[in-house]
């Protein structure tokens, strides 16, 4: 059964002449979004819904997608809670998770990252100890990632950050790569997508080598500061992670309790290595 929230757009997006007519596919349902793909023939559009976090993706297509022409599906609707867009493609890097995929995502990283954008970093170096306060359960010095952060914001500028750019989130169409799912972007000097996306890759045996290199090669950036914002990247993403579970994901997702204790050693280890 279709969800009774659906925008009356979506019969002229689709062509079709009433919403019994649609044919309607569950993508997502979590407490905070819910995204379903509705067709008639051969027309189909993505709907979602979200809440809490999940509710800013609007204003990131005002903020970034939309001036910087980022790859991302277009909005064909947006009212309250609700988006419409473009369908790019029916197959995700999750569901086909190739090294020839995570390659090619590391380029359409890169031309994310190469789109000048002007404004603050919004994950500057006190930022890290007002995480590390909410989270509550960090018993190890942060210092060495607040220093690390300090100096890279002197050595890069702050360029978007999609903030969830995971396999679920990268999508084709056999010809083209797409990003999808933007409410968690902001600007920073670090690389979190970067690592996120080589964590997955590594995490399927896949080399990180090559999806590194693909990204240094697309973007023209140093290699060696590559490689220390992937580090602060991926001390960025545990933290707001954490945060995340702690504040929120514990009430709308049950099973992100078990996240907390794996994160927390994966933070561990970054900042060690930042040492």
């Amino acid at each position: 059964m279709l969800p009774s929230w659906l925008p009356p757009a979506v019969l002229d997006l689709t062509q079709a002449p009433e919403l019994e007519a649609l044919h309607g596919e569950l993508l997502r349902q979590w407490a905070s979004s819910e995204v379903w793909r509705l067709s008639y023939g051969l027309r189909s559009v993505i709907v979602k819904r979200g809440t809490d976090t999940q509710s800013g993706e609007g204003a990131a297509y005002e903020r970034f997608v939309v001036p910087l022409n980022l790859p991302a599906p277009q909005v064909l609707y947006t009212g309250g809670e609700v988006l419409v867009l473009e369908d790019v493609g029916r197959v995700t890097l999750e569901q086909a998770p190739t090294a020839e995929g995570f390659v090619a995502t590391a380029g359409l990283l890169a031309e994310i990252r190469t789109a000048a954008v002007d404004g603050p970093s919004e994950f500057p170096p006190e930022r890290v100890k007002e995480l590390a306060a909410r989270i509550g359960r960090i018993t190890f010095d942060m210092a060495p990632l607040t220093e690390a952060l300090a100096l890279l914001h002197e050595q890069a500028p702050s360029r978007v950050v999609h903030g969830d750019f995971v396999p679920k989130n990268l999508v084709t169409d056999g010809v083209r790569w797409t990003a999808v799912d933007w409410p968690l972007a902001h600007l920073a000097p670090h690389l979190s997508d970067l690592y996120t996306l080589v964590r997955e890759a590594v995490a399927l045996g896949h080399d990180r080598g090559p999806i590194v290199a693909q990204y240094v090669a697309s973007s023209g950036a140093d290699p060696f500061l590559v490689d220390r914002q992937i580090l602060v990247g991926g001390a960025a993403f545990c933290l707001r992670a954490l945060d995340f579970v702690i504040t929120e994901g514990l009430q709308t997702i049950p099973e992100s309790a078990e996240w907390v204790d794996p994160l927390l050693a994966e933070l561990a280890d970054l900042v060690d290595q930042l040492s």
